[in-house]
């Protein structure tokens, strides 16, 4: 069996040359993030078209998701090397952004003095380093080093949602947007989503004509608001780093699997995120619990799995992507593939539209149709990509071959599970657009001659639900 479930890498200092993003590529990275908290926009557009070479040459699809700073508030930088903050010191926070040491953290947060108070508990980084504050002058705030940490870069600092000052996106989020829709890249991350008024306030087109977007859900208040977030995106992602510290640990684990329920539910891809392989940022191969992580988060129901400093800045990049492309592959195969559509068909959303309701009952047709006749192919002809990402919630057995006019919409499915997405050279009418789809199916490989798959398509390429239903023996 293929790799159904996606791999999305983050690109950094490690992996931004050609030689290695090439390697990424042919180790299965399936979109590349490109992450803009740590990097100018210059520097991002410049990674940006780098990937756009490569993967042009490699003949292979990548994804590109910008991922927006957000509210983010960051400490100041401890520098590439890291900085070792130990458990029982003592430290001082201080509104600033001109660096950070083993004694003084600044904060780049106009309201620090007023947002945290004594008895607050402040955490650095993705659980990195934990410090409780126990005094608080002018100018500054005096804390204990709770769990201590080395601290590289510029991470991030938490400050509960509720008392954070900053709008979602943020004037900077805006500007950088603009640099990356106007170059044309395929997804964009909303970072401190708190709200579905949040997503809309982003204001690009709605996808294909713009990027997909993807909603970080990383607080509590995200949590609280799930389905209308759900419904206001593109796709959605679990960041279990700031999530974490928001919500206790012991409910981590279910949030993760009901958001993803709820996500596959709405027809919307899912990213599971944060610290899957994070041992692999100096050490070879991951701990047993990453590869444990990495498989759950598979049998969840996560349409893709995301490395983060594990190829911005690991030790090898390659070698991360294919380790996590292995352990995901594996998992793949052990999936309860029946079980899973059979829970997905009572999960039914309510108040859908006619149109989503037709695919809904077409795709869940399909399914069957797979099950029941051996069919191991299933080609989805859509012009916005929702008839592919509807059948891929039912995650079935058989491949999905994802086929559109629209350049973007092919791009966009780089994200979605168990999808290759192929580009057809026009529309037409149902008889065209199946004879095209199975002419370059089996001009790629995917199919052969004489063997029976499904079709799912419009009646035409103006139609706005998936109506037809076709089973088909390959010419």
């Amino acid at each position: 069996m293929n790799r159904r479930t996606k791999i999305v890498a983050t690109i950094g200092p490690a992996s931004e040359d050609e030689a290695t993003l090439r390697a990424m590529i042919r180790a299965g990275m399936d979109v590349a993030r490109l992450g803009l908290a740590h990097n100018t926009i210059d520097e991002g557009l410049e990674r940006f078209h780098r990937i756009r070479k490569v993967s042009e040459e490699e003949g292979h699809r990548v994804g590109i998701l910008v991922d927006l700073p957000g509210p983010k508030v960051r400490a100041g930088n401890f520098g590439e090397a890291g900085v070792d903050v130990p458990t029982g010191s003592s430290i001082e926070l201080r509104v600033g952004e001109a660096g950070s040491s083993a004694d003084v953290i600044e904060v780049d947060y106009e309201f620090l003095m007023r947002d945290i108070q004594v008895g607050d508990r402040v955490t650095i980084g993705d659980g990195g380093a934990v410090l409780e504050v126990t005094d608080k002058k002018v100018d500054k705030m005096l804390a204990n080093v709770m769990a201590g940490s080395t601290l590289r870069g510029r991470p991030g600092v938490h400050i509960p949602s509720d008392r954070l000052q900053i709008p979602t996106p943020t004037p900077e989020d805006f500007v950088a947007l603009d640099a990356f829709v106007d170059a044309g890249v395929d997804m964009v991350a909303v970072s401190f989503v708190r709200s579905a008024h949040d997503m809309r306030r982003v204001g690009t087109e709605p996808h294909p004509r713009g990027p997909l977007l993807v909603a970080k859900i990383e607080t509590r208040a995200a949590v609280d608001n799930l389905p209308g977030i759900i419904e206001a995106s593109g796709a959605v992602m679990v960041a279990r780093g700031d999530l974490g510290n928001e919500c206790s640990l012991e409910d981590l684990p279910h949030l993760q699997k009901d958001i993803i329920r709820q996500c596959i539910a709405g027809g919307r891809p899912v990213i599971t995120a944060t610290q899957m392989l994070e041992s692999m940022v100096t050490s070879l191969a991951p701990t047993r619990a990453e590869a444990s992580d990495v498989a759950n988060a598979v049998f969840d129901g996560s349409s893709a799995v995301m490395l983060s400093g594990e190829t911005a800045v690991g030790a090898d990049p390659t070698n991360v992507v294919r380790t996590m492309s292995h352990i995901a592959r594996r998992a793949d195969e052990e999936m309860d593939y029946p079980g899973w559509a059979r829970r997905l068909a009572e999960m039914r959303m309510t108040d859908r539209s006619e149109n989503t309701s037709v695919t809904d009952a077409m795709t869940m047709a399909a399914w069957r149709a797979t099950q029941e006749l051996g069919v191991q192919n299933v080609l989805c002809i859509s012009g916005s990509g929702f008839t592919v990402r509807s059948m891929a919630r039912f995650r079935p057995e058989a491949n999905i071959l994802g086929f559109s006019v629209n350049e973007a919409t092919v791009q966009q499915l780089t994200l979605s599970w168990g999808t290759t997405p192929m580009l057809m050279g026009k529309g037409g009418t149902n008889e065209e657009m199946v004879a095209e789809a199975m002419r370059l199916a089996k001009s790629a490989g995917h199919i052969r001659t004489g063997e029976l798959v499904a079709v799912l398509a419009g009646s035409d390429s103006r139609s706005h639900a998936t109506n037809v239903l076709r089973i088909e023996r390959v010419p």
